[in-house]
């Protein structure tokens, strides 16, 4: 009766799936998820289910433009590589000739039409194989191949540095075990990240494997379906302590051969399990590195371990609040323990409610009392999530100042538990300074908020300006900021780790009494901005990931069709965009500028041509546009209003944008022009 009932619902869905795919409008490729629910596609579908998870059904022939004249410098190679792949296809003698006709026509208009070099064992030739099983017409098949190379192959070596953060968050023991051995992810990853396993498993598998990964649009699933590779070899991988680096990079590389098509289902289900225990900020900030023109490269392949935003920190401590409080469970399912390394007399100025604080100078200064706090550490996080306590999470998460000078003693705290092989480490991007500017003017979020004594509100503290600073702070500002403070900050820190203590392991506790009393008046006008600043202006070096949480309400205001407003006579120009939300989340757009308003048109998953207006704001209100030097192409629309003698930062919205210089300087020319109007 069970086997009847599983064949039953097979049956549904598969019926479903295929109503899907002959609408007029081609299901997106979450539609596909939805409906099969993480199960293979039949053979018969899967041309058509590729097609439209990859968003190429009505791209149409780009081969009519290919002049059909094979002169490349590499065309030998080109052509023997070709014939190479078709015979270990197997394919019939009559066939043999056509397949190696359109697989040289394909490799060669491509290099043609995007300007690339073809190089033997690029993987290329590869990624065609499942695809020219397909047997699709020509021009089907080059738009595939074109898609899954602009879509899902990372450039560069960035996803080495990348899988090893992720091996040594999950896997820690592992990893250092390989760091040991100098055996580092480009060594043995390089069949399975530039042909998605294509040149490393069998057929059968590979097509299986590429209709669930076509399903979740996510590129980074690369980086879990490898990492998932490599932790199901742990064991023999440890083993192997007596091997030469040689013979270990061979056994790893090896590895996806022995994949058979019933596994992989239950491969992707454990990738995606570990893709949703594991903090994704990282991928905002490496999207446009990995998978679009390039950036710097520095804050992933130097990190010395997982960093995470500061956006996402409060994002995921305020779903867990609002699910304690009788909300919504939150969608996450990466729960935070916040380790605050800065020194007391910071951390008396200002913290995150559920922070618990360790005083990485105790580390170099008094190692006994440091074990001691570790251990106070490792108690307190057990009794937190005992309890229940939205401080109660099983990945540690270390906050620092967010200034390299302080932050190198942060570093050395963070590396000994990585020594010790401690799972689930990560850092905070910017530190406290992120934390605060994200609030922005919010500040009451934080426990104990004193502008006068707080770093990021009174840099006189860190300039150490006798003309700002009180007779107070500049007995202060002589003492050593990592540790030499004075006795009352020394029983004032005390007193705060002990109510501390009591709020993380007893949830009902209120410790924001002590923010409502906060005297912080003089905060608006240390991070209000001067009115003798321009109301407009761009900066190229803020850090464009330190926002505030989206007040506007992420109702859409209404639906649209894409076509019809980019045909407004009104519209000044417009730009096809990510919209980037403070959790993480992206959404293809489309950003329009008219002579008075910036518009956003979100695309709607499966209604082709479709869009809801999220963003609907006038020029006017934007007082800032930010980028980031390490992602140009992240932008950043700041909207506020002078009042007094300040600009208050009230709301923004984040975009990544291809072209974004032109956009940015388009829509400064508009701003610039309506103020010379009012004028």
């Amino acid at each position: 009766m069970q086997e009847l009932f599983s064949k039953l619902f097979i049956r549904i869905w598969i019926l479903e799936l295929e109503a899907a795919l002959l609408d007029a409008e081609a299901p997106s490729a979450s539609d596909i998820y939805a409906i099969c629910k993480g199960q293979p596609v039949p053979a018969n579908l899967k041309p058509d289910v590729w097609q439209a998870c990859l968003d190429v059904t009505d791209r149409g022939n780009q081969l009519i433009h290919f002049n059909e004249v094979f002169d490349l410098p590499e065309q030998n190679t080109i052509r023997n590589d070709c014939q190479q792949l078709v015979n270990k296809l197997g394919n019939d003698d009559e066939d043999k000739v056509s397949v190696v006709s359109d697989l040289e026509s394909i490799i060669t208009f491509y290099c043609k039409n995007r300007g690339k070099r073809y190089e033997k064992g690029n993987g290329w030739l590869e990624l065609l194989g499942p695809l020219i099983a397909l047997k699709l017409p020509r021009s089907a098949t080059y738009n595939l191949f074109e898609a899954i190379r602009d879509i899902y192959i990372p450039r560069g070596d960035t996803h080495s540095a990348v899988l090893r953060l992720l091996l040594l968050y999950h896997e820690p023991e592992l990893c250092s075990f390989l760091d040991t051995k100098r055996v580092s992810p480009d060594q043995y990853t390089k069949g399975w990240i530039n042909t998605l396993f294509a040149g490393v498993c069998s057929l059968p598998a590979i097509s299986t494997m590429w209709d669930l990964y076509f399903m979740q649009a996510d590129p980074f699933f690369m980086m879990f379906l490898s990492l998932i590779m490599v932790i199901n070899a742990r064991e023999q991988i440890l083993s192997m302590k007596d091997e030469e680096k040689r013979t270990i990079v061979d056994a790893l590389a090896a590895m996806p051969c022995a994949l058979e098509a019933e596994d992989v289902t239950d491969f992707c289900s454990l990738a995606q399990y570990y893709s949703m225990k594991t903090p994704s900020s990282f991928k905002v900030d490496l999207y446009g590195i990995m998978f679009g023109e390039g950036g710097d490269e520095k804050f992933i392949t130097h990190a010395l371990c997982l960093p995470v935003s500061a956006q996402e920190l409060i994002e995921n401590t305020s779903e867990v609040s609002e699910y304690l409080t009788g909300g919504a469970p939150p969608v996450e399912a990466v729960r935070f323990f916040l380790v605050d390394c800065r020194p007391a007399e910071q951390y008396n100025a200002g913290h995150l409610k559920t922070a618990f604080h360790l005083d990485c100078n105790l580390m170099l200064q008094e190692p006994a009392a440091f074990a001691t706090a570790v251990q106070g550490l490792w108690q307190a996080q057990r009794q937190a999530i005992a309890a229940g306590s939205e401080a109660g999470g099983e990945h540690l998460c270390f906050l620092g100042s967010g200034r390299q000078e302080e932050d190198r003693y942060l570093h050395m705290v963070v590396a000994s538990f990585l020594q010790k092989h401690t799972q689930y480490v990560s850092m905070v991007v910017g530190g406290y300074q992120a934390v605060h500017e994200y609030f922005g003017d919010e500040v009451v979020n934080l426990v104990d908020h004193n502008s006068q004594y707080c770093l990021v509100c009174n840099t006189s503290l860190l300039e150490g300006d006798p003309s700002d600073a009180s007779p107070a702070q500049m007995k202060n500002s002589n003492s050593d900021l990592l540790g030499k403070i004075g006795q009352a900050m020394k029983l004032k820190s005390q007193e705060m780790k002990g109510k501390l203590f009591d709020y993380i392991v007893n949830p009902a506790v209120n410790t924001n009494n002590s923010a409502e009393k906060t005297n912080d008046k003089n905060a608006d006008t240390s991070r209000g901005e001067s009115s003798a600043r321009p109301v407009f202006s761009i900066d190229d070096d803020q850090d464009s990931d330190m926002t505030m949480a989206l007040t506007q309400s992420e109702e859409p205001i209404e639906v649209v069709s894409i076509q019809q407003w980019l045909k407004d006579p009104n519209l000044v120009h417009s730009f096809k965009c990510m919209e980037v939300k403070v959790n993480g989340y992206v959404y293809e757009s489309h950003l329009l500028v008219t002579d008075t308003h910036i518009i956003v048109l979100r695309e709607i998953q499966g209604r082709k041509g479709a869009a809801h207006v999220i963003v609907k704001r006038p020029l006017s209100s934007i007082v800032r546009i930010t980028s980031r030097k390490k992602h140009p192409d992240l932008i950043t629309f700041k909207y506020g209003s002078t009042q007094s003698d300040s600009v208050v930062i009230s709301d923004m919205d984040r975009f990544l944008i291809p072209n974004a210089s032109e956009a940015t300087k388009l829509i400064s020319q508009q701003i610039m022009k309506q103020m010379k109007s009012l004028e």
